[in-house]
């Protein structure tokens, strides 16, 4: 049985590339949100993914690695989230890479624990922007990424990734319209309170990861800003 995302409103987002002190990550960990995910651009080694998995396992909060490349897969997580990034003009970031992941671990992978995102990236200033070569959509071509990952691919999530800018709750809405059985998580400029509900009144879930490191208290005041919607 495929795990469920059903009631997951909260999600907190770290980067192998980056420090965090053990006292925040225990703080994320045990703040009440619903996993935390271990993702990044650039300069993500499987030495900074397995030494905030060693941390993060010392709390019963779920654990997801977010694959942004071959190198730093390792067993232990929870769950794997693969993104395939829609808007890429670059076949690779659809069909490439993923290709060579199935041949290499194949019998390896638990397809329960596995979970594809059908990802549009929407900042143009972002790494993973310009990594993946992406192109920027307007709101028509949002909406029918949506529909297509949902009626055409079937993914269990389309993920909107504004990558540190706040987006158009509007957009927001409308993407949502699109879908009935894919779940849509929003990540991106989450800076306050106000921000993490206004999302969420159209999301199914929101990403908190910036804001991490700029200013931890603030994060994690997001977790019950969004729970208490419920």
């Amino acid at each position: 049985m495929r795990y469920s995302i059903d009631n997951w409103d909260h999600l907190f987002k770290v980067d192998p590339a980056k420090e965090i002190s053990d006292e925040d990550l225990d703080a994320i960990c045990e703040s009440g949100t619903d996993a935390v995910v271990v993702g990044g651009t650039d300069d993500v080694t499987l030495d900074g993914v397995l030494d905030l998995l060693s941390r993060i396992r010392q709390h019963t909060v779920p654990c997801i690695l977010e694959v942004s490349n071959l190198e730093s897969i390792t067993p232990g997580f929870d769950f794997y989230f693969i993104p395939m990034v829609m808007n890429s003009t670059e076949k690779k970031w659809m069909m490439d890479i993923h290709h060579a992941a199935i041949k290499e671990y194949r019998d390896s992978i638990d397809w329960d624990k596995t979970l594809v995102e059908g990802y549009c990236i929407m900042n143009e200033d972002a790494k993973a922007f310009k990594k993946t070569k992406s192109e920027m959509p307007d709101s028509e071509d949002v909406a029918a990424y949506a529909y297509m990952a949902e009626h055409i691919y079937h993914f269990p999530v389309f993920y909107m990734e504004y990558s540190g800018e706040y987006g158009d709750p509007e957009l927001v809405k409308t993407v949502k319209e699109q879908l009935t059985d894919t779940k849509l998580i929003y990540g991106g400029g989450i800076e306050n309170n106000f921000k993490a509900r206004e999302m969420k009144e159209n999301a199914d879930t929101i990403v908190v990861g910036n804001l991490i490191y700029s200013d931890i208290n603030k994060a994690l005041k997001t977790v019950k800003a969004v729970k208490e919607m419920e």
